[in-house]
């Protein structure tokens, strides 16, 4: 098979496939944590944003946030039903489990966009401005409450 990030992605089971998502035992208290830690980030970053604002300056850090709150629900999710994801295209292949939860192509293709522009942050010194760190966080509040259910 080839490189996972190569072309359109038809769907999880291709990770499952390619042996990047596996399966173990549903570990229940691991993913009661994940969802305490994000819950907790979630709270934090709303603070931050009430008190600090969203600016065109600090962008990269709301989006950053909101990305590590949401993957880190997935994985919750993931490790709830048995199944972990390690290696080159784990995170791409939690992203995509937002498929197998009901949410619509659109929905997992913003947030592995997320996904692909955060990585853009942490190696390549990109940046984004407030109008695009809104999105984030409209996608944020979006999704959120459904991933916590």
């Amino acid at each position: 098979m080839g490189h996972l990030n190569s072309g359109p992605v038809k769907g999880f089971r291709e990770f499952i496939g390619a042996g990047v998502v596996r399966k173990m035992a549903p570990d229940a208290a691991r993913a009661r944590s994940l969802a305490g830690e994000a819950k907790s980030r979630k709270k934090l970053l709303a603070e931050i944003r009430e008190k600090v604002g969203l600016s065109d300056d600090n962008a990269n850090y709301f989006v950053e946030m909101a990305y590590d709150i949401l993957i880190e629900l997935l994985r919750a999710k993931l490790v709830a039903r048995g199944l972990y994801a390690s290696g080159e295209g784990a995170h791409e292949a939690e992203v995509f489990f937002m498929l197998e939860l009901g949410f619509s192509r659109g929905e997992t293709e913003f947030m592995n966009g997320l996904r692909y522009f955060r990585n853009g942050i942490l190696y390549y010194g990109k940046r984004f401005d407030a109008d695009y760190g809104k999105k984030v966080l409209a996608f944020l509040d979006k999704v959120y409450p459904r991933l916590m259910a």
